[in-house]
């Protein structure tokens, strides 16, 4: 039990008990005071512009976000070229990109970037990644850079850009390899830059990030044994300094179910064997995700589905489904075995909303057999008749409780992954550190201290980050917790309007209000109870947060 002392949004005094003069003093008794989560994969790059108050994470205790995740940032490169690259792989609302667009700033230089976001009324604490995939479209030019590879001195100037990003004090590089990424608009039938380096230029980048003590932020392609041996190589530290390399993603597939038990002996040879320094990071709940239709990040592994999340309206989708030839090509894709990350089970397939109300609640193959009809062709049917008035969803991954703490309790595997600012309409999983604690509560697989450790200090230790503790000199960003409320299940995600998103429909969660009394931020109230002040996203409370190693 100790009292903490704030004053100028830093913390000035821990003791037992403290006899200090005060302007307002808060009775935590009988309550927890933690530091605020880290949110360690979020998508909030274009976010940020538009509404950087963040509330949904906010509301949920994250103070500290890390942006420019799997190589999308929007550091460096013209504003149109990067929304092509966000729209799809994020799969943000048309009307929000729009309004990004309309007041995109352009800037020379990552520098520029960094001292753009400071002059941002910053909800949480931000640090920032630089994306590999606007940094080659910026040198290369984005034709070239989805089709080609550097010449010498394009990857040298690619190198000095990193480098001056990196002293000027980014926290780390992002590379993408995961083969669901695609364009958007006139590129749609290529995948994001990053993907069509080679393994000598992610080496020579990641090399920089290994000299600095920097952090490489890498999605391997699931289905490319390559890419595997590329990442593998990466992380290999004999020899040589350890590069600080963090891969997504460490998962309980439904598809492959032996596959999680892989991740430790893989990670113990990296980190003990190897002398590498790798973090997988994990979800800490069910992966599971809305599809609106076709519409839904799950179709893009298939090349038919691909094809339908390219259009931008149902008339276009309508037209792909007239030829006879576009459905066979999709049964085809749907029921090939060979490399799949999604499992395509109808019979997990629940249909939340749909135009014949009889059907919702029940799944794909239930509704199919009791209409007598083969379940994909009915499911077919259905995406044809009604499109996005069709809604569902399934759990593709970590719906087994004891895996997922096996994945969540490792010490080289991180509870993030959220991808918090993308997908707004298909997953939101805003309060990934709080339903850690729950599931710390409810089953005992971690203490207290130790599941509050790993969403706070930890990763920000690892990261490089000062933020995560509570102690004399960092800044105050602070949670007041009821932890007799953390005897709950995982909150359910559930759609609203978003005001900030101009309306646009938003997966969300709630229900933290109950746990969460109050969330500090720089030593000032930011939620209270679920009340989120007025003044979050038009005054400053968080800041642009430098590694240890930035002078």
């Amino acid at each position: 039990m100790q009292d903490v002392a704030v004053a100028q949004g830093k913390i000035v005094a821990l003791a037992p008990q403290l006899n200090l003069p005060a302007k307002k003093v808060i009775d935590a008794h009988n309550h927890w005071v933690t530091p605020g989560f880290l949110d360690i994969h979020t998508h909030y790059d274009l976010e940020l512009e538009v509404a950087p108050g963040l509330t949904e994470s906010v509301r949920h205790g994250v103070t500290t976000v890390i942006i420019g995740n799997c190589s999308l940032s929007i550091a460096i490169g013209e504003p149109v070229m990067l929304a092509a690259m966000f729209q799809r792989v994020e799969t943000l609302p048309h009307r929000f990109l729009q309004k990004w667009l309309e007041k995109a700033i352009i800037w020379d230089s990552p520098g520029e970037y960094l001292a753009h976001l400071q002059t941002l009324p910053l909800g949480p604490n931000v640090a920032p990644l630089l994306g590999h995939s606007g940094l080659r479209a910026h040198v290369m030019g984005l034709e070239r850079s989805l089709t080609d590879q550097p010449t010498p001195l394009e990857l040298k100037t690619m190198g000095n850009i990193l480098q001056n990003a990196l002293e000027a004090g980014f926290l780390g590089f992002s590379i993408d390899m995961f083969p669901w990424h695609w364009m958007s608009g006139q590129w749609s039938a290529h995948t994001i830059p990053s993907q069509h380096a080679q393994f000598p230029e992610y080496d020579y980048l990641a090399n920089l990030c290994r000299q600095a003590n920097r952090v490489l932020q890498v999605t391997p392609n699931p289905q490319n044994l390559a890419s595997f041996w590329h990442v593998f190589c990466l992380g290999m530290g004999l020899g040589q300094k350890p590069l600080k390399m963090t891969v997504l993603s460490a998962l309980d597939f439904v598809h492959a179910r032996q596959l999680w038990r892989g991740f430790a002996p893989l990670l113990a040879l990296w980190n003990n064997i190897l002398g590498g320094n790798v973090r997988f990071q994990t979800l800490t709940e069910p992966f599971t995700v809305y599809g609106e239709g076709p519409m839904t990040p799950l179709f893009e592994e298939f090349p038919t589905g691909a094809k339908l999340n390219s259009c931008t309206n149902r008339v276009e989708r309508q037209n792909l489904w007239r030829s006879p030839l576009f459905r066979e090509q999709f049964r085809n894709d749907w029921e090939r075995s060979k490399n799949k990350s999604f499992h395509r089970q109808l019979e997990q397939m629940i249909i939340t909303r749909s135009p014949i109300a009889d059907w919702e609640g029940r799944n794909i193959a239930e509704v199919a057999a009791k209409e007598n009809r083969d379940p994909l062709g009915f499911f077919i049917e259905a995406l044809v008749e009604y499109d996005t008035d069709l809604r569902w969803l399934t759990t593709a991954a970590n719906d087994r409780l004891q895996p997922r703490l096996e994945l969540m309790k490792h010490p080289y595997i991180f509870p993030g992954f959220t991808d918090a600012g993308a997908h707004m309409r298909n997953l939101g999983y805003y309060d990934g550190a709080l339903s850690l604690l729950k599931q710390a509560m409810t089953t005992g697989f971690l203490t207290p201290e130790a599941a509050i450790h790993r969403v706070t200090g930890e990763p920000a230790q690892w990261f490089g980050l000062n933020t995560g503790v509570l102690k004399v000199g960092s800044q105050a960003d602070l949670l007041i917790l009821n932890p007799q409320a953390l005897h709950a299940e995982i909150s359910p995600m559930e759609a609203i309007v978003d005001p900030n998103l101009d309306g646009e429909l938003r997966i969300v969660k709630r229900g933290s209000e109950t746990i969460i009394d109050a969330v500090y931020i720089n030593g000032e109230l930011v939620v209270q109870r679920g009340e989120v002040s007025n003044q979050l996203g038009k005054q400053a409370y968080g800041s642009l947060l430098f590694p240890h190693t930035h002078s």
